[in-house]
């Protein structure tokens, strides 16, 4: 490895903590100063700017001439956002859950990742169909603003008076400064990664499927990682959440109408990595129910699942003879047993809800 390309890879990496850790303390502070709460800050602010990435890779792709990247950008980040990015920041410290986001923010999520599926049968989303999308964005943030201020007042009519002056300012500097760092920590780590890939003779095919992919969500990675680490465990859900919607509304939305053509859909991604974001997203609604709480186990299961998607696209890619044997145990077995998993852990907190006569759950 050359001294440029470990240069470029340290800094990278030191260019996504220090931007992740800018990102957060803005956010946070912003959030203080505006009267909403740290859900709602991941939710919109943190999460639109963590979005920033991916929305310049899909402009980028459409005024190039290929708008089609846009889908396979959009889909491979949100399930990476849910598999590795808040998989990891849970196993970090476990995350707890408003009963907001199992009442509004998931819910939106899965409906819109079944609205792009349905939008997609025909084998694009059109600029109709992109308008419409970027349309639904302005309604979502609205509410969930006005949620976030009363949840922000109560939050603050229970802390003490001495509680540190917030300086707006300086907490917008730090979150400009902090999305442009994370911009230019993970354009030096994709293009280093890069790189040491074409020197170690990987195949441009895999280079895309793994470093690139993971490369537009690194941003994310970093903020839900450090804001879990901070202990600002609403912020680490509502980053992941907010920028999932944020990419399928604006990012998607937005294309498809910039397109002359609207955005065409690949038939390997309708039938597979599009159900895949939404099997996703719907398995993280009973995550979140059960407990309101995401455990380290749950945690664990979702970056294992994403090592297990990246290794099917990695096989399929290169149709090799594993593929077969794999797919069975997958579709067979693993998830199955994780579907009946999920409904068993759902069934069993619907009733603990039910004996306690519908009390609120923690954090609501």
């Amino acid at each position: 490895m050359g001294l440029l390309t470990t240069l470029a890879l340290l800094a990278g990496f030191a260019a996504l903590v220090l931007g992740g850790e800018l990102l957060v303390r803005g956010g946070s502070g912003l959030g203080r100063a505006t009267g909403l709460s740290p859900l709602v800050v991941g939710l919109t602010v943190v999460a639109f700017a963590t979005s920033a990435p991916e929305l310049a890779v899909s402009l980028d792709a459409t005024l190039s001439g290929t708008p089609g990247l846009a889908v396979g950008n959009v889909v491979g980040s949100n399930i990476t956002n849910v598999l590795l990015v808040l998989g990891l920041a849970a196993v970090v410290l476990p995350v707890t859950v408003r009963s907001q986001l199992v009442r509004l923010d998931v819910p939106v999520m899965v409906a819109l990742s079944v609205l792009v599926l349905l939008l997609a049968l025909d084998g694009a989303v059109g600029r109709l169909e992109g308008a419409v999308l970027v349309a639904l964005l302005v309604p979502y943030v609205a509410w969930t603003v006005i949620l976030g201020r009363r949840a922000g007042t109560d939050e603050q009519s229970d802390t003490p008076a001495t509680t540190a002056p917030t300086r707006p300012l300086v907490d917008l500097v730090r979150l400009v400064v902090g999305v442009a760092l994370l911009v230019a920590g993970a354009r030096l780590l994709v293009t280093a990664a890069t790189d040491l890939a074409g020197a170690l003779g990987v195949s441009d095919l895999v280079i895309g499927l793994t470093v690139v992919a993971i490369g537009t969500s690194l941003p994310e990675l970093a903020t839900s990682v450090i804001a879990a680490v901070r202990g600002e465990r609403e912020m680490a859900i509502g980053n992941v959440v907010g920028s999932n919607i944020f990419n399928i509304t604006a990012v998607l939305g937005l294309t498809a109408g910039i397109a002359p053509d609207g955005v065409p859909v690949d038939a390997a991604a309708l039938r597979f990595d599009l159900p895949v974001m939404v099997a996703v997203a719907i398995a993280l609604l009973p995550v979140v129910f059960t407990g309101f709480t995401i455990a380290r186990w749950e945690a664990a299961v979702f970056v294992g699942y994403y090592a297990v998607y990246v290794t099917y696209l990695l096989l399929a890619a290169a149709d090799h003879d594993a593929l077969e044997p794999f797919s069975a145990a997958l579709f067979g077995f693993a998830l199955p047993i994780t579907a009946l998993t999920l409904l068993v852990l759902t069934a069993h907190e619907v009733r603990l809800h039910r004996i306690r006569g519908g009390t609120p759950a923690p954090g609501g």
